[in-house]
């Protein structure tokens, strides 16, 4: 038991490390932060402009969104710049696991989402006068929902090219049809039986969901299974992680 608890230990001190490096190099950048906070606000025009709904159902919509493309963008990028100058290589070979290579890259990315997240709720909410029904729900969610796709970009990282594009294309195959399979364009019960079918194993309907619950109180699976539903997305995305970074290793 005491060397299982220094090793995680250990894990956790490199991967809060490793995030911390990350969040200096590439996150805390004035056009990062500018363009981060920019995204929201052109996305909130794309969703409200014609549409009679009220801040609690557009305003979830707008942070599932911005959470899935916060979390999920650094890292595709800064990894293959850091293989491309032989850094990744570097940490590859450090005496550290991989399960902290893959929690620390994924940390950083889930940080600065939730961040934008907080900033975006803030301004969101006193510019369109509305409220928050549950606080520890819109947190959870903001935790989760970045932890969930820092990791997803992570992921998709682990393929072995020093090309960005190529590994950013990868990923958008990816993100752009979770946004009108998940609920937050289309409503879920407006979907053809199928599209309802396709919606169940994205973990953007679940992070929107719970959102949902958070500013007006309505859900479609209940804040229980929207938690369960992304801790496990979570749990798969970093295992699958370590096993291709693993194969990067070896």
């Amino acid at each position: 038991m005491p060397g299982w608890f220094e090793g995680v230990s250990r894990d956790i001190g490199a991967a809060w490390a490793i995030a911390r490096k990350d969040m200096k190099i590439y996150y805390i950048k004035p056009s990062i932060l500018v363009s981060s906070l920019l995204f929201p606000f052109v996305m909130f025009l794309a969703f409200a402009v014609g549409r009679e709904a009220a801040a609690g159902t557009l305003i979830p919509g707008l942070l599932a969104v911005t959470l899935l493309f916060s979390a999920s963008s650094i890292e595709p990028v800064s990894i293959p710049i850091e293989r491309r100058t032989k850094t990744f290589d570097r940490l590859l070979s450090a005496p550290i696991s991989i399960r902290a290579i893959v929690l620390g890259a994924s940390l950083s990315g889930a940080l600065f989402a939730s961040a934008i997240g907080v900033a975006t709720t803030v301004i969101a909410l006193i510019v369109l006068n509305a409220g928050v029904m549950n606080v520890a729900a819109l947190l959870l969610g903001f935790a989760l929902t970045s932890l969930c796709f820092s990791t997803m970009g992570t992921l998709f990282a682990a393929y072995r090219t020093e090309n960005v594009g190529e590994v950013m294309s990868l990923l958008n195959l990816v993100r752009l049809p979770l946004l009108f399979i998940s609920g937050v364009f289309i409503p879920l019960a407006s979907m053809p039986g199928w599209g309802q079918s396709i919606a169940v194993f994205s973990p953007l309907t679940y992070a929107h969901d719970l959102m949902l619950f958070a500013f007006d109180g309505t859900t479609l699976f209940g804040p229980v299974i929207d938690v369960a539903a992304l801790v496990l997305a979570i749990v798969i995305f970093q295992a699958a992680g370590i096993f291709l970074y693993q194969r990067s290793r070896e």
